[in-house]
């Protein structure tokens, strides 16, 4: 159901009082016009702090600077009058006990009248005295249909035209965008150019990052690795591979749907972190990286709107990789967390988008200890897949070595001894072969040569890998592997010996 629809339908049903968090006033204004001239053209009064009243010449400046007078307009119109009551920044006054009581002995009244108090305001800040009689409702970001004819609106005033493939790179680059910012960032490149280009596709990237810089929520992360750079992990490579292409429009006329997400359980610094980067960078698709503690705010209800927000910037921006980087941590003990509810509350939207979404959110979350992830979490139907990620066996080591190795020393790579270089690693991750490297380089260099396999060995024995000083946890992983609770991502795991021998 589209946001007019919506709209009519509470107002249809007479819904005394309904809030929308939205920081696009002018758009969210027209949406409100055309729906009270759709519902036998009903008048519609706007009022702000400053000017009270605008765009009515009998109350032209009514409740100026006075919010609990501007509720009292209200009383001075027949009973019989339909109306629409535009409140702007209205939200700062609902802790005024005067203002809240007059808001919820309107409710009351308003409930047998055909008008509406519509509180616009660019976040959600609600008293619990008012939960029970506010309504808010969404208002969505443009969607394509909408930027597009915005686009075109503006190059009808250049007189420029643009060809369907460049149109539709240039709208789909402006998702995720208020209306304002895409007539901002467009009317910047043709005050620069005189026209429309498309290298003004990094500049409406760039005012993207700007924007989800500025929630302090999501963080729009530039990828550049391969799946390529990825040592090892066959399964999921070969599973990553094969989902390229679902997010295309052929994929959809095959009745395929849109892909859900991974969840990548593992031993820390075996590549789940890069696996994210590199799926984002091969489906060509942005990736947004959330941190779950970004979520959380001290004011009542603010975690909750920064959820939601979170899943509508998301939803707009999509096709689109979500990473949430150990979402173990965000979550683990629920039931313990003396919060008034807030992390179950979060938790419970989070999962139930991951469930229900329609849009092409790709959600890749990582964990490290299995034990604290919610059970929810791990239901089916949450992601496509979970992934278990251990540690490398020698041949994948074997593999690490070679992709780190190309990149340093891609002129002398024959050099050295990969095979004994693997051989010599056991129980090393993905991460501990790579700061290994580091510190053979900090050899080499400090004794003005070239690093070599020796001083490779040298530095593998100056480090005690994780597998060894968190041996417990590790060995629970591989147990809950070994168990059948997830798909192996290695063809050829570096379980212990003992987790082998249950397997054969």
């Amino acid at each position: 159901m589209s946001f007019s629809e919506e709209f009519e339908l509470l107002l249809r049903a007479r819904y005394p009082l309904i809030y929308i968090p939205t920081a696009e006033e002018e758009r969210v204004e027209a949406a409100i016009a055309q729906s009270a001239l759709h519902l036998g053209n009903r008048a519609v009064y706007i009022w702000d702090f400053v000017d009270g009243y605008q765009g009515n010449p009998n109350d032209v400046g009514f409740g100026r600077r006075n919010p609990l007078q501007a509720l009292e307009l209200l009383d001075k119109l027949p009973s019989s009058a339909s109306g629409v009551f535009l409140l702007r920044d209205f939200h700062r006054f609902l802790e005024d006990i005067s203002v809240s009581r007059k808001l919820r002995n309107l409710a009351r009244r308003l409930k047998s009248q055909p008008k509406n108090i519509v509180i616009i305001s660019p976040q959600i800040a609600i008293p619990s005295d008012l939960s029970e009689v506010l309504t808010v409702l969404e208002f969505p970001l443009p969607a394509a249909a909408e930027i597009k004819t915005e686009v075109e609106r503006l190059l009808a005033a250049t007189g420029q035209s643009l060809t369907g493939k460049l149109l539709d790179e240039l709208v789909r680059s402006c998702q995720g965008l208020s209306l304002e910012r895409i007539r901002r960032v467009l009317a910047r490149a043709i005050a620069t150019r005189g026209e429309l280009q498309p290298e003004d596709v990094d500049l409406v990237l760039e005012e993207k990052r700007q924007t989800i810089r500025q929630t302090q929520i999501l963080e729009y992360y530039p990828t550049s690795e391969n799946i390529s750079d990825i040592g090892g992990l066959d399964n999921l490579k070969d599973w990553l591979l094969r989902r390229g292409s679902a997010f295309s429009e052929r994929a959809r006329q095959y009745g395929l749907p849109h892909p859900r997400g991974l969840l990548l359980v593992g031993i820390q610094g075996t590549g789940k972190s890069l696996t994210a980067k590199a799926i984002a960078h091969h489906w060509h698709l942005p990736l947004l990286r959330l941190d779950v503690g970004r979520l959380f705010g001290g004011l009542v209800g603010e975690s909750e709107s920064r959820t939601r927000q979170m899943i509508q910037l998301a939803e707009a921006l999509a096709p689109c990789v979500l990473w949430i980087d150990e979402i173990d941590k965000a979550f683990s003990g629920l039931d313990s967390k003396g919060d008034a509810g807030t992390t179950s509350r979060v938790f419970g939207t989070f999962i139930t988008w991951l469930a229900e979404k329609k849009s092409p959110v790709f959600v890749v979350a990582t964990a490290n200890n299995i034990q604290a992830l919610p059970p929810e979490m791990l239901r089916k139907g949450r992601f496509d897949e979970i992934f278990f990620v251990g540690l490398p066996s020698q041949e994948e080591r074997r593999a690490i070595f070679a992709v780190h190795l190309s990149r340093l020393r891609s002129h002398n790579l024959k050099s050295y001894d990969l095979e004994r270089l693997a051989y010599e690693t056991p129980d090393f991750s993905g991460a501990e072969i790579e700061q290994t490297l580091i510190e053979a380089m900090h050899i080499g260099f400090s004794q003005n040569r070239d690093f070599t396999t020796d001083d490779i060995l040298e530095a593998a024995s100056q480090i005690v890998p994780l597998a060894r000083t968190a041996q417990e946890q590790i060995e629970f992983l591989q147990d809950w592997a070994a168990a059948g609770k997830a798909r192996m991502a290695s063809r050829h795991t570096g379980l212990s010996n003992r987790i082998q021998r249950q397997l054969q």
